[in-house]
């Protein structure tokens, strides 16, 4: 036998002893989300990411072993109004053109009960990671799945705002909600 073919033989025939299942899941950008919001100027405001993307190994017989990773250009962020977008994108806040990118990596998913999950995950933003767990819901549909949840994150723990005049205006507290829809294959 080849020693590629015995490999592959071998590969297989661990997958099938280990149970392990690797199920890639493609994500449907048009039916989801990437929102976030704040308390800023003496009000809520809101916004969106544009631009992201994301890569997703999903086995519903075994879900702790999920693992996902979606990359939001910084840049992509659309407030109203476009001012809001500006100073968010801009170096006192995301720092846009220092920082393109925002990471988010699900390492698990842990169930709950039902379709309730906990996903535990790292959020890399402006060079600093940070530890995240939130609650989660997980539909699943024949080969679509539908997640949401929401977290909070202290942009100063991310080096976020944490200096001039616009600090004070701005809440520590930064809501992102999700609403990612995927499918199998």
């Amino acid at each position: 036998m080849r020693p590629l073919a015995a490999l592959a033989l071998a590969a297989v025939a661990l997958i099938a002893l280990t149970g392990a299942a690797i199920i890639p899941w493609t994500v449907d950008r048009d039916a989801s989300r990437i929102e976030l919001s704040v308390q800023a100027f003496g009000g809520p405001r809101s916004g969106h990411f544009t631009d992201w993307s994301g890569d997703i190994i999903f086995d519903p017989t075994d879900p702790e072993r999920t693992r996902a990773t979606i990359v939001v250009q910084s840049a992509s962020l659309a407030m109203s109004p476009a001012l809001a977008t500006r100073r968010a994108t801009g170096p006192g806040f995301l720092d846009a053109a220092r920082h393109p990118l925002i990471r988010f990596e699900l390492r698990a998913l842990e169930p709950l009960g039902g379709e309730r999950y906990t996903a535990r995950a790292l959020v890399t933003m402006k060079g600093v990671t940070r530890p995240i767990a939130f609650p989660v819901d997980l539909r699943l549909t024949g080969d679509r799945a539908h997640l949401t949840g929401a977290f909070d994150l202290n942009r100063a723990d991310f080096g976020i705002g944490t200096s001039g005049p616009w600090n004070r205006l701005v809440g520590r507290q930064v809501t992102v909600r999700v609403a990612l829809q995927a499918r199998r294959g």
